[in-house]
């Protein structure tokens, strides 16, 4: 019988460069025919590993998840940056390579970014998730986040509805 080792720790700069792989792997698989292809490309480009090695520096809170010694997702969590909704903590990035999803891994991170803000002292917790975006809907809702707000992201012209999911 085989033993799964995960791990949950915080990005150090040695960490960039799989980081970046898995925005890259993990955005393609989540966004692409939803969002328009161009502003993607554009956006997943934007962030590689020097600019995860920026955010490292600034000191953003990245969680890893890693599975069998293997950086398989990240998170990134904070400030709630909507001053109009009642709660402290936001999630603001749960990401897994593709492969990963599906078997647990992205609810152990949910968890433990869950724990590092309730840590920090801030009271609730939200997360925005595009609206056509089906497999976080389910993800959010099965981990008890309840809907509380709607918003509009635009990529090169085209309209995308949001949902903002919240936790106390």
């Amino acid at each position: 019988m085989n033993t799964l080792t995960v791990n949950i720790r915080r990005a150090g700069g040695e960490d960039a460069e799989a980081i970046a792989r898995i925005h890259d792997a993990s955005w393609w698989n989540a966004y692409s025919g939803m969002i328009p292809a161009k502003a993607l490309a554009r956006m997943i480009q934007r962030r590689g590993s020097a600019w995860w090695q920026a955010a490292i520096g600034r000191h953003t809170v990245i969680l890893l998840l890693e599975m069998q010694g293997k950086t398989a997702g990240y998170a990134t969590i904070g400030r709630n940056r909507v001053q109009t909704l009642p709660f402290d903590g936001e999630v603001y990035e749960l990401y897994l390579l593709p492969e990963y999803q599906g078997v647990g891994a992205g609810s152990q991170l949910f968890l433990a970014a869950m724990g590092e803000i309730r840590r920090r002292s801030l009271k609730g917790i939200v997360v925005w998730v595009l609206a056509d975006n089906q497999p976080a809907i389910r993800f959010y809702e099965n981990a008890g986040g309840r809907r509380i707000a709607e918003g509009r992201e635009t990529f090169d012209g085209r309209d995308l509805k949001k949902i903002c999911y919240a936790w106390d």
